[in-house]
């Protein structure tokens, strides 16, 4: 069979493009590639073949050794968002290898086709209690939950959305679906709350109004104002949509989330979560009025159209959810990680996500690779992920990590240069001399 003369010439421009479109990538460091490791029994631990660590640490200009090129070796995560470390907990694999001895994968359709089981139902509740909830709806993923709900609460002519400018992908992409069905969206400026207001003030009162933002921000490690937001919801009678992902079982006396931790869960209107980090299982969840609850289950295109979540998934969270209220401590150890690693670089940290705020792409990617010299990964954040000129090593604790994972880390950045300045930033001194700036970003 041969192409056509318009088959061929089609098919150029497609090589063509995406030879530039790869190009660019590449020659402004923001090409990735995925790296196979093999998992441990350890959440905050793997290992490294030789022939996918060498090259990993040359793209970033390092060297690795001899040993390291033949063999590999262990490379100790500081990127994980497993923050209770209960991915590979006893009880969440028991769960999860019982619930596939039972039931299979379990079912393969969308849930309100015929793939929703009294498992689903048992998690719902769950999470509703934990939320303190009317009820609580699965989702595939957290980007599916955030997509689902502005796409279908932020809809229509009468509607407004206010979005924080950091929020996460999932939410920016449900804002920009509801754009397209004549809902307005507004950007307000990180945490400001003055130009919230003014944003709410300008707008038209008819307008059903949505406030949606991410309570710990995943690049930044700084949380929503959450005083601030209530002052205002409490005077422009807007829905608030709080999405709790790097948040849930990370904060509060319970692990609510960040919502309880500042004592305003009550205000929050729709409650968004993920299964896949602190529960250390997979999926997404929306915690909310029963009425929100079923508007979504026949609005949210991202649930409707989605096959449910695995039922050993769902075991797995339900034993997770039954680990956090019988371990306390592990909450408690990740905050004292999270103090540690504050007083180890002489700032104060908020959070279990600090952020080293390099500048360049290619000094943040230096930097990792220089770390994972060392036996350490702390991943180069770039661009669209954050914006030009904020390139990061983004530090995530777990309570998998010991106190000496964390006395071994503050000593590989010091090794490579990476040094608390006078101005309280940071400095990282590359072998040439030449110096970028890092400073932790605001908390």
């Amino acid at each position: 069979m041969t192409l056509s003369h318009a088959d061929a010439s089609s098919n150029d421009l497609w090589e063509a493009w995406l030879a530039s479109s790869l190009g660019h990538l590449r020659d402004a460091g923001l090409l990735r590639t995925l790296k196979p490791v093999l998992p441990t029994l350890s959440a905050v631990q793997v290992l490294v073949p030789g022939d996918v660590l060498a090259p990993w640490i040359e793209e970033g200009g390092g060297h690795p050794s001899q040993e390291v090129t033949q063999h590999g070796a262990a490379v100790k995560l500081f990127s994980t968002n497993d923050y209770l470390g209960l991915s590979t907990h006893a009880a969440l694999r028991r769960a999860a290898a019982d619930a596939a001895l039972l039931y299979g994968v379990g079912p393969r359709s969308s849930a309100v086709v015929g793939g929703y089981t009294l498992l689903h139902q048992d998690l719902e509740r769950r999470l509703a209690a934990l939320k303190g909830t009317e009820e609580c709806l699965l989702f595939s993923t957290g980007f599916a939950a955030n997509l689902a709900v502005v796409s279908a609460l932020g809809n229509g002519e009468d509607a407004a959305i206010f979005s924080d400018e950091l929020n996460h992908a999932s939410i920016v992409d449900g804002s920009r679906l509801a754009s397209r069905s004549k809902g307005r969206l507004h950007i307000y400026r990180h945490n400001d709350m003055e130009h919230l207001e003014q944003l709410l003030r300008d707008c038209p009162s008819h307008q059903r109004k949505l406030v949606v933002a991410d309570s710990l921000f995943s690049m930044d490690g700084d949380f929503a104002d959450f005083e601030g937001l209530v002052r205002l919801r409490r005077k422009y009678a807007f829905l608030l949509v709080v999405d709790e992902a790097h948040a849930t079982l990370v904060c509060g006396s319970r692990g609510a989330g960040a919502a309880e931790a500042f004592g305003v869960a009550d205000e929050v209107d729709v409650h968004i979560g993920t299964l896949s980090k602190a529960l250390g299982a997979h999926g997404g969840f929306v915690a909310c009025r029963a009425d929100v609850k079923t508007l979504l289950l026949n609005k949210g295109r991202p649930y409707v159209f989605s096959t449910a979540p695995p039922a050993p998934v769902v075991a797995a969270a339900i034993a997770a959810l039954q680990v956090n209220e019988e371990e306390p401590e592990r909450r408690e150890h990740l905050w004292r990680l999270v103090r540690h690693l504050g007083e180890g670089l002489g700032v104060k940290a908020c959070s279990p996500i600090v952020p080293l705020i390099v500048g360049s792409e290619a000094a943040a990617v230096s930097a990792s690779a220089a770390l994972l010299e060392r036996g350490f990964y702390v991943p180069a954040i770039r661009p669209p992920t954050v914006a030009p000129g904020t390139s990061r090593l983004r530090i995530s604790l777990s309570a998998a990590h010991a106190m000496e994972d964390v006395d071994a880390l503050l000593a590989a950045l010091t090794e490579c240069g990476i040094h608390a300045s006078a101005d309280s930033g940071l400095v990282i001194r590359g072998g040439s001399g030449e110096k970028d700036t890092i400073r932790l970003s605001k908390l």
